[in-house]
């Protein structure tokens, strides 16, 4: 049986939704199945960076450091801060319970094809 732990979506008007967390799930699936407007417009693929999430800074040294591509990724992400992380890339743990990310007023998409 999968561990569920909880966790926090401070949504971009700022009103928070705690949610379910199984273990095992990155912030973006678990976003996903609670109908959260988390993007992810690569699917977790770290190849874009709409998925990012502010880490709440209570939370963010109990985070891995981020991976080279990730922080490549995070360079494009909007409204960058000093505990943003792309939420594809943190995977629910024991050490996580109660984690508290907020979601950006505004994404990047560099995926979409723009006509003009």
């Amino acid at each position: 049986m999968t561990k569920m732990f909880k966790m926090t979506f401070v949504l971009p008007d700022g009103t928070p939704k705690e949610v379910d967390a199984p273990e095992g799930l990155s912030v973006l699936e678990v976003a996903h199945r609670n109908g959260i407007d988390l993007e992810g417009a690569c699917e977790g693929s770290l190849a874009c960076s709409t998925c990012h999430v502010i880490v709440d800074p209570n939370d963010f040294d109990k985070l891995d450091e981020p991976s080279e591509n990730e922080e490549d990724m995070l360079d494009l992400a909007f409204g960058l801060t000093h505990t943003s992380r792309l939420g594809c890339q943190i995977v629910m743990s024991e050490e996580l319970d109660g984690l508290k990310v907020s979601l950006p007023k505004a994404t990047r998409n560099m995926m979409v094809d723009r006509k003009v």
